[in-house]
């Protein structure tokens, strides 16, 4: 049975979230908390309730998202000052070739939006693009497409990258399926609308390259095996940890306490620890960075991650409100009645959030939040991993002028609002009706 006073309440807290975001310009961090204690007051939630919902939410959500976060920012942070990400792009286009250099260009953004933040990686790299195209003389889209395909997509599908990880912590999926479906369902969504689509809308819009700016040269970068290496020891690890908890290893197979020992060093914690000491040692302190700048430089690094652990604390004190004042569960039997997939709810969910107020972690949390209580008790992981993926894409549908990502395209491939429609709103709807489009196929397998 369907109670309306709370449908409305809810829609009544998602209307303020985005009048104070939109309209009011008020920090998505506030707007949220302003919201959920909306939702609490509109449902008829005791006043003292709704702030020990709030100090449940943020307290149950931040404590695995806050460590992983900063983290995987430091970890990211090393890798950008000691030239990896333009290394690794160098060396994919030297193999690659120019003929190939899309696709070079995807994979370089593909592996790089691992541990360094979307607009950081960009940055670092256009200057890549803009060295091709004054080459060839073809449209820098040709470049810039495949590059922002690679970088967007793991932004959004892959942790260690704040956005997946929030939304696995909210829904209590285990990142290691998640890793692992992000690169299933990444990989057709690079390609379509990555090179692809580059070649595509690279004869349809002619855009030359900025005159040459200058730009921090490293005098020799660190070797591409060793970068690739220190970026897949996380991600190996915690897809073994996955593995390890997967019925193959079932009691008996291994010894409790061995298994204890390799469970802990596949955590997410401890994965990332590892990875960020092994970076610090081998791309700083080994090639001649002072203990001191390198603290200065992770330390810079937490900047960033603090806005995203916070936003992701105040999508888990939405969530909360939501099972507490029963609307989780309620939606949950209808939707149940009713045969409407969660997947499908969920990535409409996302949509709706990332089209109105453009952000897509913000559009990734307030889903996650609305989602997470629908869920029911016997879902498995893999369905959870599928539903984080099916969130990603809905939050990365159509990037506009609402959106930071839309303007950092426009300005640094320096085209105008029309041809950045044309390209990168294209672009990133591409990415993700076929990620949505995947996880349902293989929603259907598993």
């Amino acid at each position: 049975m369907i109670d309306f006073s709370l449908i409305s309440a809810v829609f009544i807290g998602i209307i303020i979230l985005l009048f104070l975001i939109l309209k009011l310009k008020i920090p998505a961090f506030i707007a949220l908390l302003i919201a959920s204690i909306s939702v609490g007051i509109f449902s008829g939630m005791n006043p003292l309730d709704i702030i020990n919902t709030i100090k449940d939410g943020m307290g149950n959500t931040l404590g695995f998202v806050a460590t992983v976060v900063g983290l995987g920012a430091m970890f990211g942070a090393i890798l950008e000052h000691s030239g990896g990400a333009e290394a690794l792009a160098n060396y994919l286009l030297h193999k690659f070739g120019e003929k190939n250099a899309s696709w070079a260009l995807m994979i370089t953004g593909f592996f790089i939006a691992i541990p360094v933040f979307f607009d950081v990686a960009f940055i670092i790299l256009v200057p890549l693009i803009y060295s091709l195209q004054r080459k060839t003389k073809k449209s820098l889209l040709l470049y810039a497409i495949p590059l922002l395909a690679g970088l967007a997509i793991t932004h959004s599908f892959i942790p260690p990258t704040p956005g997946p990880v929030a939304v696995a912590d909210i829904l209590k999926a285990d990142l290691g399926w998640v890793i692992l479906f992000g690169f299933i369902v990444g990989i057709p969504s690079a390609i379509v609308s990555g090179p692809l689509f580059a070649k595509y809308i690279s004869k349809k819009i002619f855009v030359e390259a900025p005159k040459l700016i200058e730009k921090q040269t490293h005098e020799n970068y660190p070797a591409v095996g060793l970068i690739l290496a220190i970026i897949g020891i996380p991600i190996v690890l915690i897809v073994s940890n996955t593995v390890l908890n997967s019925p193959l290893f079932d009691e008996g197979t291994i010894s409790k306490n061995i298994k204890n020992w390799l469970q802990m060093i596949g955590h997410p914690f401890t994965a990332l620890i590892i990875a960020n000491l092994i970076a610090w040692y081998l791309l700083g302190i080994k090639r001649g960075y002072k203990k001191e700048n390198l603290l200065k430089i992770t330390t810079k690094s937490m900047e960033a991650a603090g806005i995203i652990i916070l936003l992701t604390g105040a999508g888990g004190v939405f969530k909360q409100v939501l099972i507490d004042t029963g609307t989780g569960t309620m939606l949950a039997n209808y939707f149940a009645d009713k045969g409407i997939s969660i997947l499908i709810f969920s990535f409409l969910a996302a949509v709706v959030v990332r089209v109105l107020q453009g952000s897509a972690t913000v559009a990734m949390i307030t889903a996650a939040g609305i989602t997470a209580p629908l869920l029911a008790a016997d879902v498995t992981e893999i369905d959870k991993a599928l539903l984080v993926i099916a969130i990603a894409s809905g939050a990365s549908i159509m990037s506009h002028v609402n959106d930071s990502g839309f303007w950092l395209v426009s300005k640094y491939l320096n085209i105008d609002e029309k041809q950045t429609f044309k390209s990168w709103s294209v672009m990133t709807t591409l990415l993700s009706l076929v990620g949505f489009t995947t996880v349902m196929i293989l929603s259907f397998i598993f």
